[in-house]
């Protein structure tokens, strides 16, 4: 299959629709720095024919009224066109955001598809009627799920396919009708996404897909016919969709920054941790939301652990993402390379000491290049340690017992993944217990697409994946039946 770098056109119920005006998104390759595309840029009007269409499919199509089954069809259908195209998608994301493409591989290429076919099941397996005994009076009580409605999905650029199909494949299970939003960084990804619903003949109007800048967001996100928003993005986007969607008494989800720990026990092995930290730390060149960037060792053996994550970082392959063999590409965009070096410089400014890494690599003179870097001599009191960076930077800070690795852990506005290292799963699984978190790994970190993945505090509200993924898009009705 060939990829048009050009789009001039939205996909709304079920086909292709000129946009409302002649305003336009370059797409800029992270690693020549040279516009590889572009994409239109919507208006409010071509919003509002969105969510029509959407409320439309919903209301009137027959969506929400098809039994579970015969949505299931209709996601597998979809499922198997995503899997053609999954190359084409992977490769797509590398380009536009820098992504290593053995990791979008799997991320933007597999993954999506499994997530379709795993709602899918799902939605076959859940019941949409059950019977409960009714009390205190004697009785039965039906409880039923109903779909929500008109879906707003506003997705991110560091993995913008999968994290739209967070949204999208329980969305469309449920009965719901979804307008998806990509980043305009990360929109021609989106396009083969909706090939792939025209492939499959998925029904007019229950995906549509809108690009547009925070304006457009903002609009989609009070439109007064979308009954639902779900988002992945920073907090601070997120703090003000939640106010919107309060102000509006509406159902929202939002999966937002973190902070996360890396517990390192006395008792772990100094080869496993690093080479485990190298994904659990640096994934996607950092860009990841749960990355574990505060990595807590205990002070009696402090410099050997930083010796020893210095070492790892600075051994970390980086260069052109499309290589195999890389595992740290360029960071997505311009203005994100430059702030993840503002804080390289506020790190030092506070007093940090840099032991490998620090700026642009010397070797590479294009692209949005960070490198790897470890900054010691800071407590967790510092910019760079509260702060989420959201690129290739750790900062290794020492503990002197368990309680007090806990507590520095605990101590951050966000809550959304982390880790612990040790030799002795079951003390693991007890510190896990013990870390204010919605998500946690012992020796490893990754994410179950049938458990749910969400954050506390700052991180966010609600949760996606798993049966609450699918729930999150579901209204309780409860019928009352006398004796």
């Amino acid at each position: 299959m060939s990829i048009d770098p050009v789009r001039t056109s939205f996909f709304i119920d079920g086909g292709w629709r000129e946009p409302s005006n002649a305003s336009t998104f370059p797409v800029i390759s992270p690693l020549t720095e040279e516009e590889i595309g572009s994409v239109p840029a919507a208006g409010t009007a071509d919003v509002d024919a969105a969510v029509d269409a959407a409320r439309t499919a919903f209301r009137r199509s027959g969506w929400r009224d098809l039994e579970p089954s015969e949505r299931a069809k209709h996601l597998r259908r979809f499922a198997d066109e995503l899997e053609a195209r999954a190359e084409d998608r992977a490769t797509t994301v590398t380009a536009e955001n820098g992504m290593p493409i053995a990791l979008a591989r799997f991320a933007e290429g597999a993954a999506p598809v499994q997530l379709l076919r795993y709602y899918a099941d799902l939605v076959e397996s859940t019941p949409v009627e059950e019977q409960r005994t009714s009390q205190p009076l004697p009785g039965t009580t039906l409880v039923r799920r109903e779909p929500i409605g008109v879906v707003a999905a506003i997705a991110p650029w560091n993995f913008p396919a999968v994290l739209s199909m967070f949204k999208i494949a329980p969305a469309l299970a449920a009965g719901c009708t979804v307008v998806l939003k990509p980043s305009p960084e990360t929109s021609l990804d989106a396009y083969i996404l909706a090939e792939a619903a025209i492939a499959a003949e998925l029904p007019a109007g229950v995906l549509n897909v809108v690009n547009g800048g925070s304006d457009i967001g903002q609009y989609l996100v009070a439109h007064p016919h979308v009954d639902k928003v779900a988002f992945t993005g920073s907090t601070a986007a997120g703090r003000e969709i939640g106010r919107v969607c309060g102000e509006l008494i509406r159902p929202v989800t939002l999966e937002l920054g973190g902070k996360s720990a890396a517990l390192v026990l006395d008792d772990a092995d100094i080869e496993q941790t690093v080479s485990g930290l190298a994904t659990a730390s640096l994934l996607n060149t950092g860009q990841t939301c749960y990355m574990s960037t505060r990595i807590l060792v205990p002070g009696n053996n402090y410099d050997t652990w930083l010796d020893a994550i210095s070492a790892m970082s600075s051994a970390l392959p980086i260069g052109d993402p499309m290589d195999e063999s890389i595992a740290i590409g360029p960071l997505a965009s311009r203005r994100h390379r430059d702030r993840v070096l503002s804080l390289i410089d506020r790190g030092r400014s506070e007093g940090g000491r840099v032991t490998t890494g620090g700026g642009r690599p010397a070797d590479i003179d294009r692209g949005f290049f960070v490198e790897p870097t470890v900054f010691a001599g800071v407590d967790n009191s510092a910019t760079i340690a509260r702060e989420e960076v959201f690129g290739p930077v750790l900062t290794v800070l020492r503990y002197d017992d368990l309680d007090e690795a806990i507590a520095l852990a605990n101590d951050s506005s966000y809550g959304l993944g982390g880790t612990v290292w040790t030799s002795d799963q079951e003390r693991g699984v007890d510190v896990a217990r013990r870390i204010e978190t919605g998500s946690f790994g012992v020796n490893y970190f990754n994410l179950d697409w049938g458990s749910p993945f969400g954050g506390v505090k700052s991180s966010g509200i609600g949760r996606e994946l798993g049966p609450e993924g699918l729930a999150a898009y579901q209204n309780l009705k409860s019928i009352f039946l006398p004796a």
